[in-house]
């Protein structure tokens, strides 16, 4: 791409802009796979996570055993070894090969995704379960008190309410989330870190290329801070108007 590029000397690290301009939209289509699987995987780890959170909530051991080992595991080992695990690990055994879930499964971008997923749900459980744990016991008495069942008062009283609670601390994990995205290249994925990385390979400049990799980062970061504030502010507002 030729171009002229003057106007960038007011700008000047030390960089060669004229490169880094050529590869934006290679870094731009890294990106997109980026927030691909980061959004595929927060709202299943989401959706994965609420029944966790409910059941480690719950008073009953029996109950609560299973989400306990589940969330431990998953918040105690690294990311990037239960990476592995999933995309080098399972193809070691026959029965996976053979089995429907092996187109999936030697797709580095669906181990990403599976392993994110997993990963996310245990961190987003655990929010849950705080929030949960963080309703004034009151609402939950008068909740009952009007003949509300169990199942009522946890979908129209508990889950509404430790939504709210736990909206900041689910942002955060969204955040940590993009970030530890950029694992997925390890597995050959081509999403952002990936992307510039092979760029890399190919210009022999990686202080430009990842300069701008981190660019884009923090661009979606600060989209996605600022649409969580949004979404904080407006439920405020629904809480106030009793809707």
């Amino acid at each position: 791409m030729s171009g002229d590029y003057s106007w960038l000397a007011h700008f000047d690290l030390g960089l060669n802009w004229a490169v880094i301009i050529k590869w934006l939209p290679k870094l731009a289509q890294g990106a997109i796979l980026t927030l691909e699987l980061v959004a595929i995987a927060v709202i299943a780890g989401l959706l994965l996570a609420i029944p966790l959170g409910i059941a480690r909530s719950s008073r009953r051991w029996y109950v609560s055993a299973l989400p306990y080992a589940y969330i431990f595991f998953f918040r105690g080992t690294p990311l990037l070894v239960q990476l592995f695990l999933v995309y080098y690990g399972l193809a070691q055994f026959d029965a996976v090969r053979s089995s429907f879930m092996w187109p999936y499964l030697r797709d580095p971008f669906w181990c990403a995704t599976a392993t994110m997923t997993l990963h996310t749900a245990a961190y987003i459980a655990e929010i849950l379960r705080g929030a949960i744990q963080a309703i004034p016991p009151g609402e939950i008495e008068a909740a009952r008190a009007l003949g509300m069942s169990k199942p009522k008062t946890l979908f129209y009283i508990v889950l509404p309410r430790a939504s709210r609670i736990g909206l900041p601390a689910y942002s955060n994990e969204v955040i940590l989330m993009l970030k530890a995205s950029a694992l997925a290249s390890t597995v050959t994925l081509l999403e952002l870190t990936g992307m510039a990385r092979t760029i890399i390979a190919r210009t022999y400049l990686p202080v430009e290329i990842f300069f701008a990799a981190g660019l884009f980062y923090l661009l979606m970061a600060y989209i996605l801070v600022r649409g969580f504030k949004l979404l904080e502010r407006w439920l405020r507002v629904d809480a106030c108007q009793g809707r």
